[in-house]
């Protein structure tokens, strides 16, 4: 049976591989995925060092990245790699970027490690054992108001379906704008989560769910006390299709106007 704490030094290394590449690689060329998307050379030689590196050390767990999906064993245990997240960010030079890595035990991510290579933090999460950044532990805010609240959404679609998507999230946007203190928009998911984890934002508004943007931000947030759901309330996993997480204060306040929104 896999001791998912047993294999938080063997994530921190796969992750330290990236550091290094990010730090060492200049970015080079960049390639076009979809509709105003795109992937870095960065972004495949660290996908494909880190999958290498976890195939070696732990060949019984599958593998799925962002850039080149599925390897290895499609078991109940899965490690779920974003090389990059916030790669627009990366290109343009801004620092608000990550690395995002989790291992998933069936459709729940039960271990995390993010780092955010250009500000020089690790967040890392095993399932019941808190939640930490460098080390050190970190929770939620207790705030109870909307009003007091700071708010990041995610990014706009940019897919053919661009304009269906965008009409439910420019009303999440709207309603936000009028009544939480602050709305932003940082273009990484894992920063979100890993900021709402640290109490630095209060809830995290994404209509939308891959695996890779979110898995280890998921179990980090719950590990420092949020509540991270789908768009119904329901308990979030990576089978669902929006991730909601909030501060337990603001959770009705959230949910009410995803609700609206998506009404």
């Amino acid at each position: 049976m896999i001791n998912p704490a047993d294999l938080m030094n063997t994530a921190v290394q796969a992750t330290g591989i990236a550091l290094d590449l990010i730090r060492s690689v200049p970015r080079g060329r960049s390639t076009a995925k979809g509709d105003r998307d795109m992937a870095t050379e960065t972004d495949y030689a660290i996908e494909r060092a880190v999958r290498a590196f976890l195939a070696e050390r732990t060949p019984d767990i599958g593998f799925l990245g962002e850039e080149d999906g599925l390897s290895g064993s499609a078991g109940e245990w899965m490690w779920v790699l974003d090389p990059i997240d916030g790669t627009v960010n990366f290109v343009h030079g801004l620092p608000l970027c990550a690395v995002s890595l989790a291992l998933l035990h069936g459709d729940r991510p039960v271990l995390g490690v993010i780092e955010l290579p250009l500000l020089g933090a690790r967040f890392t999460a095993v399932e019941g054992h808190g939640a930490y950044e460098n080390d050190m532990p970190v929770t939620v805010s207790q705030v109870s108001d909307l009003g007091s609240a700071v708010v990041a959404t995610g990014d706009y679609s940019v897919s053919p379906d661009a304009a269906d998507d965008n009409r439910v999230r420019l009303a999440v946007t709207a309603e936000l704008a009028a009544r939480a203190q602050r709305v932003r928009m940082l273009g990484s998911a894992a920063i979100d989560l890993v900021w709402l984890a640290s109490g630095r934002l209060d809830a995290s508004v994404t209509m939308g769910n891959n695996a890779w943007d979110m898995a280890a931000g998921v179990v980090i947030a719950r590990e420092a006390g949020a509540l991270v759901l789908d768009a119904d309330g329901t308990e979030h996993t990576t089978r669902y299709t929006a991730t909601i997480a909030v501060s337990p204060g603001i959770r009705d306040d959230i949910l009410a106007i995803v609700s609206r929104a998506s009404g």
